[in-house]
């Protein structure tokens, strides 16, 4: 079983910087596919980025280029690097752990971290 928790959310300027982190404990961390996902207040929650085991990336249209998602498996970490923000990149953003396994899948899921971008 693995356990999240994400940290650095907070109030940002439009164009401004924040770093998101998501630590996990618990076993297996680097068998994980990792990824981003965030919630805007009355939206669906939304694929932001994920990277695979082997540190393969992928990124939504709205945050090509403005984002990177990056892990650490030595710290059991991966993190989220959000540059030039826009007020509609203020949502709660959840980390997401899952493994193929059988007979189901792992998914876990952390608590959440509010990004608000506003001037």
């Amino acid at each position: 079983q693995v356990q999240l928790v994400e940290s650095g959310g907070g109030l940002v300027q439009p164009g401004g910087s924040l770093r998101l982190s998501c630590a996990a404990s618990g076993s297996g961390f680097s068998t994980y596919a990792m990824a981003w996902y965030r919630q805007a207040p009355g939206k669906q929650r939304d694929l932001v980025a994920t990277i695979t085991s082997r540190r393969s990336t992928n990124y939504a249209d709205s945050v090509k280029g403005r984002f990177t998602i990056s892990r650490d498996n030595a710290k059991n970490a991966m993190y989220l690097q959000m540059n030039s923000l826009k007020p509609e990149d203020t949502a709660v953003y959840y980390c997401n752990a899952h493994r193929t396994d059988w007979p189901t899948d792992s998914d876990y899921w952390g608590q959440g971290t509010q990004v608000t971008v506003s001037s």
